[in-house]
């Protein structure tokens, strides 16, 4: 059972990247609205040949629609396979003894809101406080699945009592607490880039790097860029966004400079572990975050010069998705490591 459930879950992680990336390609591709309703397709289970008759006024765009069905289908077969991890995980005696069965229970429950964000995504059309999380569920759902996985190989075991035990538990506790502050720094700037993404700020300042409109730190409104009210007003129409320029320029100007510190934090940790000894376990883990990161970086730049190809935009989604599993990797070795 135990092989099976890795197996299980390993399958589930690479399933849960791909509805990452078709929701990125979707809201990218501006097919979020693709389908006007919920769950369905102008009132019916797949994309229908023609919208006469179902009482909705928006026009048909059979590209778009089925990118949003095709993103829809995939995510309910996730929903069904995170179901039945939950349900192995709570009959399953060998697996409740090692791992416990609270995080397969937390993860079903992220599921649950994320198709609740899914629709309120679509019936509060596309407000970016909902879309954004409805990105950062996606998220959560995908890092979960990494922890169960990572938990199902080894077991975390605490340090029992005696000075010579927790000498040898607090050896990494510096390089702890910077794996812990560098995995808070780019949950936050996943965060942030799901802002940029749903305010349509991602070439707020043209295409131009590092400047934006001419100038090193141009004129922005942050208060704008950052409210949540203006976006949670009922019956709005938000596809494109609403902001003016200045807001969408704060929003993209933040996550730039939040690029800057992740790329300082991570990489500095990143060097640090992938050319020394003193943590030698987590070195290919370092190495493989140390190329993450700085293709993420490039895409990141390539995205504003480029003006937002949507290959490359995807790409960026992805690679973000897999930098985040590099860190928790990390600070899930540096736990368990004695």
């Amino acid at each position: 059972m135990s092989k099976f459930y890795s197996n299980l879950l390993i399958f589930t992680l690479f399933f849960a990247l791909v509805v990452i990336v078709l929701g990125a390609y979707t809201r990218l591709a501006d097919a979020g609205l693709g389908c006007p309703d919920w769950p369905g397709c102008y009132g019916h289970l797949t994309v229908p040949e023609s919208t006469e008759g179902t009482g909705f006024e928006r026009p048909l765009e059979p590209a778009k629609a089925w990118a949003e069905m095709v993103h829809r289908y995939v995510a309910g077969i996730l929903g069904v396979i995170i179901l039945s991890i939950f349900l192995i995980a709570s009959f399953s005696r060998e697996i409740r003894e090692r791992q416990g069965a609270w995080l397969p229970f937390v993860l079903l429950c992220v599921v649950v809101m994320q198709a609740l964000f899914g629709m309120w995504t679509v019936t509060k059309q596309l407000s970016p406080v909902y879309v954004t999380a409805h990105l950062i569920g996606g998220f959560t759902t995908l890092s979960l699945i990494w922890i169960l996985l990572l938990r199902s190989k080894n077991r975390i075991k605490r340090p029992q009592g005696g000075a010579m035990s927790v000498r040898r538990y607090n050896r990494f506790k510096g390089l702890r607490v910077w794996a812990g502050g560098a995995l808070l720094l780019l949950i936050i700037q996943i965060v942030l880039g799901g802002w940029v993404s749903t305010n349509y700020a991602a070439i707020a300042c043209g295409p131009m790097y590092p400047t934006c409109h001419g100038s090193l730190w141009p004129s922005a409104d942050f208060k704008e860029g950052f409210s949540l009210l203006v976006h949670l007003e009922e019956g709005r129409d938000y596809e494109y966004g609403i902001l003016e320029s200045p807001a969408r320029t704060a929003i993209h100007m933040t996550h730039r400079m939040g690029a800057l510190v992740v790329l300082s934090v991570v990489g500095l940790l990143g060097l640090l572990l992938a050319f020394s000894n003193k943590a030698a376990f987590a070195r290919k883990t370092a190495q493989i975050m140390l190329l993450l990161l700085v293709g993420q970086f490039t895409l990141g730049i390539l995205n504003v010069v480029l003006a937002l190809p949507i290959a490359i935009a995807t790409a960026h989604n992805l690679v973000a998705a897999l930098l985040l599993l590099s860190l928790i990797a990390l600070n899930y070795k540096l736990s368990v490591h004695r």
